[in-house]
């Protein structure tokens, strides 16, 4: 799809972050964020069009340049005056589920076994070098190649060290990735390498939807006709590009524009000095395609609200945005004595001396109403969660209401009160289930997968559809002179062939059991508990699991959430969970291994992962035996084998130890809840006692 057709999507803040990285690739690359079917994919395929093409030496598979040829490039050296073509820049993707011999290469299968030669066949990094490296939904990348593409994101070049080949090669490249935010985040090193990120949405303006899709229609009607009716405009746009690209080297940082980088920088009190050095580069690229000599506020302005959403977030599950008034502030603070307050007529984000940033409007091609969308939020913090029902009083432990209210604490007493609202989510530790799986891919525990690291060889039972070459070749050596082998191929049999096993990780049926009786004591403490299972649902959701949930308090317990896809869902559920009364933790486990069993009949590959929140204590009718009731419903999930953990919420100087007695019970790891993994969760907890 044409460049244009991404102009009437609301895309400015895209178009413009795209364009700048064309103009200097040291910008670092873009993240785009945002709703399924907002043209991400196409957006971002539409910039090798109008990307300047690049000389390469001749015959060289690694794109070296002739000017400055890579002095280790495996098809060097490359010597002085080396014959040298132009091609056009290489868009390059990465599929989610690529192999990492695919992404950084591998020895010559081909060669290998034909001429019994040691070479090397270049990967994805090798074709991308000097060019642009794509990844659709890169959130869902796994992460063996997560962190290859880390290690030549940050060096620039890629080492190979497998089967027996030791490779280095350069791997420079504009990275681009588009996600969906729905389906997880990015782990924050990856994040941080994009430079520059924008947030796109779909036009809410019914006369621009009827446009995108008129041109949609017109496009599949006749894509050669459509295309051809906007070349003229993307050659105008390739231009400006190139021109900006030679301008770049004369822009001036000065010392005051520096000033007003690092202030809006430290005002937002990010990470490091990467995110310095990114803004410093994306207003000079900005300044470049504006048709300046000279870096102003306004570029300072652009580049910071490119660069610093993804960057300033303190809370992990905080949306990308930046506080205008603090950006505001920041450039004032930072303005020299004698400067005037901005310009008066501030350069459109999107736009160059005269004309916009997407297809100039005295065009000869079609024209549709394009729209100014500025997706990002006005104070940049996670929404304020509406009400909830509150705890009420338990007859079996503390509760939020003063001791002189309300009279004796019953279960018919225990009204609705004011909401306990959850503490603050926080990066979960990863919980796992023991041992190998061979599950759904995903991102929790161990699992034999199509996808993966190679870990291993065998001998396979039907057709070989990932051959392990190191360990066919070490099964057939030992008989080639009994072969007959005279010359430099291999003599190879069926029974020499191994496949190669892999090694990643998979989805599991996380399940959680939350004890909401009147034992969970203070507000507080009950506030602690909700956020640190908000926390574990989501970090649930972002490693693909399913999740469910079973609560228990007065008179049973019930599954309140069947195992699902929707973190939603389950947040939802949890936030309006009502507390007090008994505690009946039979009830609870046994539900939960009634729930295990018709799950393990629904998908019996999905291990579980049982996650049961309480203090431990058990309280039932009178004369019953509690505790030992809950001493055998946890047999009975153990002897089914069902991997579990148990989060103690026990809080006071004087514990009990109850908690951890379930847990042997369980045949399960006992975790305090301060032991999940945030600071403000310990306080909160702390706080609770």
């Amino acid at each position: 799809m044409t460049y244009p057709f991404t102009a009437v999507v609301g895309m400015d803040d895209l178009r413009l972050a795209l364009l700048l990285n064309a103009v200097s690739p040291a910008v670092g690359g873009v993240l785009v964020r945002g709703e399924k079917g907002t043209a991400k994919s196409t957006s971002v395929r539409a910039l090798a069009a109008v990307l300047p093409p690049v000389a390469v030496v001749a015959g060289c598979r690694f794109g070296c340049d002739p000017g400055a040829p890579d002095p280790a490039c495996p098809d060097g050296p490359h010597e002085p005056g080396t014959a040298a073509r132009t091609r056009p820049a290489r868009l390059v993707e990465l599929p989610v589920g690529a192999s990492e011999d695919r992404l950084v290469g591998s020895l010559d299968l081909e060669r290998a076994l034909t001429e019994g030669v040691k070479a090397y066949e270049p990967g994805l990094l090798a074709a991308a070098h000097r060019g642009v490296l794509y990844v659709d939904e890169v959130n869902l990348l796994h992460d063996h190649l997560v962190d290859l593409l880390l290690d030549a994101a940050a060096l620039g070049t890629a080492y190979v060290e497998r089967e027996g080949i030791s490779v280095r090669h350069a791997a420079r490249f504009l990275l681009v990735g588009t996600m969906n935010p729905e389906e997880g985040e990015l782990r924050p090193q990856l994040l941080d390498r994009f430079g520059l990120t924008v947030e796109v949405a779909a036009p809410r303006d019914p006369d621009v939807r009827a446009e995108v899709v008129r041109r949609r229609f017109a496009s599949d009607a006749d894509p050669a006709g459509f295309a051809a009716a906007w070349a003229a405009e993307e050659t105008a746009l390739a231009e400006r590009i190139a021109a900006a690209r030679a301008r770049l080297p004369r822009v001036v940082l000065s010392d005051a524009a520096l000033r007003q980088v690092t202030a809006v920088c430290a005002a937002f009190d990010v990470d490091g000095l990467r995110a310095d050095l990114v803004t410093a580069r994306a207003a000079i690229a900005h300044a470049a395609w504006c048709g300046r000599d000279e870096v102003t506020e306004d570029d300072v302005r652009v580049a910071a609200r490119l660069a610093l959403p993804h960057r300033r977030r303190r809370n992990p599950f905080d949306a990308p945005g930046l506080d205008d008034g603090t950006l505001e502030q920041a450039l004032a603070d930072s303005r020299p004595e004698d400067a005037g307050g901005p310009d008066d007529e501030p350069t459109d984000p999107t736009d160059g001396p005269g004309d916009g940033g997407g297809p100039p409007r005295d065009g000869g091609g079609p024209d549709g109403p394009g729209i100014g969308s500025n997706a990002y939020g006005s104070d940049g913090e996670s929404r304020a969660k509406p009400p909830m029902p509150g705890e009420s009083a338990g007859d079996d432990g503390p509760t939020s209401a003063p001791r002189g209210e309300g009279g004796g604490r019953t279960d018919a007493a225990a009204a609705e009160r004011p909401a306990v609202a959850p503490a603050d989510p926080f990066r979960a530790r990863r919980l796992e289930v023991p041992g190998l799986g061979a599950g759904a891919a995903g991102r929790r525990s161990r699992a034999r997968s199509e996808h993966g690291r190679v870990v291993g060889a065998t001998r396979p039972a039907g057709t070989v559809t990932r051959l392990h070459l190191p360990g066919t070749v070490l099964a057939a050596a030992p008989h080639q002179l009994a072969r007959g082998r005279t010359g430099p191929g291999l003599t190879l049999a069926r029974e020499d062939l191994r496949q190669a096993t892999l090694e990643g990780r998979e989805g599991n049926l996380v399940l959680f059991v939350v004890d909401a009786s009147g034992s969970m004591g203070s507000r507080a403490r009950m506030a602690a508990v909700k956020g640190a299972v908000l926390s574990l649902l989501l970090d649930a959701y972002q490693r693909r699991d399913k999740v469910g949930l079973v609560t228990f308090r007065g008179a049973g317990a019930d599954l309140v959430l069947p195992p699902t896809w929707s973190v939603e869902a389950a947040a939802a559920r949890l936030t309006e969970l009502p507390t007090g009364g008994r505690t009946p933790l039979a009830a609870g486990l046994l539900r939960a291994h009634e729930t295990l069993r018709v799950e393990r009949v629904r998908d019996p590959r999905r291990r579980p992962l049982l996650v049961v929140v309480t203090d431990g204590r058990a309280t039932g009718a009178r004369g019953s035996d509690s505790l030992g009731d809950a001493r055998r419903a946890a047999g009975l999930l153990a002897a089914a084998g069902a991997a579990s953990v148990v989060v103690d919420c026990e809080s006071g100087p004087v514990r009990l130890g109850l908690a951890a007695s379930l847990g042997t019970a369980l045949g399960a790891r006992t975790m305090r809840l301060e032991e999940l993994g945030a600071e403000s969760l310990v306080r909160t907890v702390r706080e609770a006692a």
